[in-house]
C-alpha cells in the first residue's frame, strides 16, 4: 500500500491550504481513511475521518474549519483546511485502514507526511 500527501506548505494564520493523498495498492472496497497531525513533543491527534460509507469526523478543535473528502474512483483523499491558526502547525499524515461491519478495522497504514506551518 502507498499513500502520497500533497499541498502542504506555508499559510498565514486565516488562510486556506488543501492536502491530497494518493493512494494504490489497496485492494479493499470498504475503508476508512483518517488525516492525523503530530507536532514534537505532543502526542499525534486524529484531525479528521471518513469512510466508503461517507461518514464523517473532526476533532473539536478543526469542526467548521477542516472537511475532509474521499473520492474513491480516484482513489484520492483531501482536507480542505480553511480559517487556518497558528496551532494547526503539524506534520499531517493520511492513513487507510479497512472497515468492517460498523467499524474501522485491523492496523492503520502511513503516508510519509507533510508539513503544515502557520504563520500568525
Amino acid at each position: 500500500v502507498r499513500l502520497e500527501e500533497t499541498g502542504g506548505g506555508v499559510a498565514q494564520a486565516g488562510g486556506s491550504l488543501k492536502l491530497s493523498c494518493e493512494f494504490s495498492g489497496w485492494s479493499q472496497s470498504s475503508y476508512c481513511m483518517q488525516w492525523f497531525r503530530k507536532v514534537p513533543g505532543k502526542d499525534r491527534e486524529g484531525v479528521a475521518r471518513t469512510d466508503t460509507t461517507g461518514k464523517t469526523s473532526y476533532m473539536d478543535s478543526v469542526k467548521g474549519r477542516f472537511s475532509i473528502s474521499l473520492d474513491s474512483d480516484k482513489r484520492t483523499l483531501e482536507l480542505q483546511m480553511n480559517n487556518l491558526r497558528p496551532e494547526d502547525t503539524a506534520t499531517y499524515t493520511c492513513a487507510i485502514k479497512a472497515r468492517g461491519p460498523g467499524a474501522c478495522t485491523g492496523p492503520w497504514f502511513w503516508g510519509q507526511g507533510i508539513p503544515v506551518t502557520v504563520s500568525a
